[in-house]
């Protein structure tokens, strides 16, 4: 049996923010979205990086003199350079990526015009909803 590509498990869409987004915005965006990450882009819409609840949290611990996260944009928080596959990447590369990063997602993008477009996520979240349909091969 061939091994799904990311484009067979991967979540499509992404939900995006600029470089310059207050932290406040990003935060009300992973809120009203119900998301823990948003992929950051440049003007061209090209992956620049990725922030995350988890470096929302850490920002709000390590910065406390910071109240309100007054001054800062995502692109202080975020995490690059962007980790990211090609849709036709197997799964078996994906999860070998997430597990050599210490990870929890995948930026998907598409080349065009000379730079990374994000299409969609594949995250561990995503990895897991296939697992318990896969036979382990034990008995």
């Amino acid at each position: 049996m061939d091994d799904p590509r990311v484009r067979d498990w991967m979540h499509r869409g992404v939900i995006t923010c600029h470089p310059e987004t207050p932290v406040a915005e990003v935060a009300a965006t992973m809120e009203a979205n119900d998301i823990s990450a948003l992929v950051v882009v440049s003007e061209q819409d090209a992956a620049v990086g990725v922030i995350s609840r988890t470096d929302l949290i850490n920002a709000r611990f390590v910065q406390p003199y910071m109240k309100h996260w007054r001054g800062l944009n995502a692109e202080h928080l975020m995490t690059k350079p962007v980790i990211s596959v090609l849709p036709d990447t197997t799964i078996s590369e994906a999860v070998q990526m997430l597990n050599e990063k210490h990870i929890h997602r995948l930026v998907v993008v598409e080349k065009a015009s000379g730079h990374s477009r994000p299409v969609g996520i594949l995250s561990v979240t995503d990895l897991a909803k296939h697992v318990s349909d896969k036979p382990t091969g034990k008995e």
